[in-house]
C-alpha cells in the first residue's frame, strides 16, 4: 500500500497552493521577494513550486486549487485527478466548489465531505457518525475500525463493543459513549463527550479519557489532559460558537468551512467575538461581523474574500 503523504509535505504543497493563487488571482501587492525567500529556505519547498509551474503549463485550464490538489502524488495519480478536474471545471468554473486542496485519499474514501459540509450516519451496528466539513473515513467494521483519512468525525458508540479510529498518529478507541476526533496539521485532537475513550499514540503509553477530557497526541505521545467547552462542538448541529474569542482564532475557525481564500488583517487579530452563528450560510457570518465589529468585507468573488478594518470617514 502506498504511504501517504505526511503532514510536513502536506503543508508544503498547500503553502506551494496559496503562492500560486495568490499570483494567478492578479492580486495586487503580491510579495515576490517573499515567495523567493519560501523556495530558498527548503529544497522541498522549492521542489513544490516546480511541481506548480509544471502543472500550470501542462493544464492551463485547470484552476490552481485543483491543480496543488495532486503535488503530493504519484504522477499517475496526478493524471487521474486532473482529467477528473477537467470534466468538473467545464461545468462549474468555480473550482473552490470542489473544496481547497482535496487530497486523492479523501476523493477515495468511503465516506467524505465537501468544504463547509456536515453529514451523519447510522453504522451497522448502530452506532452514529457524523463528519465535518472536509473530512473523509475509511470503513473496516468487521474489524471494528474507522480510519480517519481527514478532518474532523463525532463517533457514538452505541453497541457493547468498542470502535477503533486509525489516525496517521495512532489509534482512539470509543467505547460505549461519544468522542470527537479532529486530525490537525502535526497533532491529532480528542474531547469526550460520554462514556470512556483510550488514545494509543504510535510511540508511546495508552492514555484514558472520561467524559469531559480532552487531549492532543502526535505519534511520540500524548499531551497534558484538559477540559473543554462542549459548545466548540456546536458545528454537529451546524452552528460555529465564540465566547469573547479573539476575531483571527474565530476567522481561522471559519475559514474551514468556506470554500476559496479567506484573508484578513493582522490588526484585526485581537477583536473580540460573541455569538453563535449558522455555519449553512458562512457569507452571513462575516456580514454579522460587519456590523457588529470595526471591520468591512470586500469580496472580489465569492472565493476571495478579504477582511480589512473599517476606515473612518470625517
Amino acid at each position: 500500500m502506498r504511504q501517504a503523504p505526511s503532514p510536513q509535505a502536506r503543508e508544503i504543497a498547500r503553502a506551494a497552493a496559496r503562492w500560486l493563487a495568490k499570483i494567478e488571482s492578479g492580486e495586487e501587492g503580491v510579495d515576490h521577494a517573499a515567495l523567493q525567500r519560501w523556495r530558498e529556505s527548503d529544497a522541498k519547498h522549492e521542489a513544490a513550486w516546480q511541481k506548480a509551474q509544471r502543472l500550470r503549463q501542462r493544464f492551463t485550464e485547470v484552476p490552481p486549487s485543483l491543480g496543488m490538489a495532486t503535488l503530493d502524488r504519484p504522477a499517475l495519480a496526478r493524471r487521474a485527478v486532473l482529467k477528473r478536474a477537467l470534466g468538473v471545471a467545464a461545468v462549474m468554473p468555480a473550482a473552490w466548489l470542489l473544496g481547497r486542496q482535496l487530497p486523492l485519499d479523501a476523493w477515495r474514501a468511503d465516506l467524505h465531505t465537501a468544504t463547509g459540509e456536515q453529514r451523519r450516519w447510522t453504522l451497522a451496528d448502530g452506532s452514529a457518525l457524523q463528519l465535518n466539513t472536509d473530512s473523509a473515513v475509511d470503513l473496516d467494521l468487521r474489524a471494528r475500525r474507522l480510519v480517519l483519512v481527514r478532518g474532523e468525525i463525532a463517533l457514538k458508540v452505541s453497541g457493547t463493543q468498542p470502535l477503533a479510529v486509525q489516525t496517521p498518529y495512532g489509534v482512539i478507541t470509543v467505547n460505549r459513549g461519544e468522542a470527537c476526533i479532529r486530525l490537525e496539521e502535526l497533532t491529532c485532537q480528542v474531547s469526550v463527550l460520554s462514556g470512556s475513550v483510550q488514545v494509543q499514540p504510535l510511540h508511546g503509553p495508552t492514555l484514558g479519557l472520561e467524559q469531559g477530557q480532552q487531549v492532543h497526541f502526535q505519534t511520540a505521545g500524548v499531551g497534558s489532559t484538559s477540559g473543554f467547552d462542549v459548545m466548540q462542538m456546536g458545528w454537529r448541529d451546524g452552528v460555529l460558537t465564540a465566547q469573547n474569542q479573539p476575531l483571527g482564532d474565530f476567522l481561522r475557525e471559519l475559514d474551514r468551512y468556506r470554500p476559496g481564500v479567506l484573508r484578513w488583517d493582522q490588526d484585526l487579530e485581537s477583536l473580540r467575538v460573541t455569538g453563535s452563528f449558522r455555519l449553512e450560510n458562512t457569507d452571513r457570518i462575516l456580514a454579522l461581523l460587519s456590523a457588529s465589529l470595526p471591520l468591512q468585507v470586500q469580496m472580489r468573488t465569492r472565493y476571495w474574500v478579504t477582511v480589512t478594518r473599517r476606515k473612518n470617514i470625517a
